[in-house]
């Protein structure tokens, strides 16, 4: 994929005439495990999940499947010297790993948040934190080929969505998210699609030219 490239590039270049060892590519880890997280947030979202009698259902996919392999993927970018993959990877396992103890600690009281108007606050708080930093990290990115960009644009979207229904109490936003979170998890899966048939030797499937070039 372009992002492995462009950073392995630089250690070839450095390596002379030595045959580069293999490395492997973080990112397919990061992107299967990023999936389920995802999958599970959509389908609250839509309501297919009842959090009314099952608040703790999605707890295990977004804190180990994903939060945990994401940490994971983060760690071995970072060793290759892949920073921009591990700084992506490694945001995006501080979400989900951090979501999962929110909602560990709103389901049981761990925190002391016991009433809704205590839940919505927090919620707002971080739901806006990670926004404002997924809108930071898309920026920094638009160098990525176009599909990179679009998955982060529909995380956004997500995020500002699920901020505004909360906020203003428009829980009618939320069946919204689920589909842009539909979206963004489609996206992430035709990248670990692409990524996995080349490692396979397949050719690279389409991804369009970035914004900023």
């Amino acid at each position: 994929m372009s992002v492995e490239s462009d950073v392995q590039s630089g250690a070839h270049a450095a390596a002379g005439t030595a045959a580069p060892a293999p490395v492997g590519n973080p990112l397919l880890l990061g992107l299967a495990t990023f999936l389920p997280g995802g999958i599970t947030l959509a389908l609250w979202f839509v309501g297919y999940l009842d959090t009314a009698t099952l608040p703790g259902g999605m707890i295990p996919a977004v804190s180990i499947c994903t939060g945990v392999f994401m940490l994971v993927a983060t760690v071995w970018a970072g060793r290759l010297g892949m920073s921009t993959v591990a700084a992506v990877l490694g945001t995006f396992a501080g979400f989900w790993a951090s979501f999962g103890l929110l909602l560990t600690g709103l389901t049981s009281g761990w925190w002391g948040v016991t009433q809704a108007a205590q839940a919505a606050s927090v919620q707002r708080t971080f739901l806006l934190a990670f926004l404002i930093v997924f809108v930071i990290l898309t920026v920094a990115t638009l160098r990525l080929p176009i599909m990179y960009t679009l998955g982060l644009v529909f995380v956004d979207a997500t995020f500002a969505l699920a901020f505004i229904a909360i906020s203003a109490g428009n829980t009618g936003l939320f069946p919204i998210a689920g589909i842009t979170t539909f979206v963004f998890c489609a996206i992430f899966a035709y990248i670990l699609v692409d990524g996995v048939g080349q490692d396979l030797g397949g050719r690279a499937m389409p991804m369009g030219n970035p914004m900023v070039k």
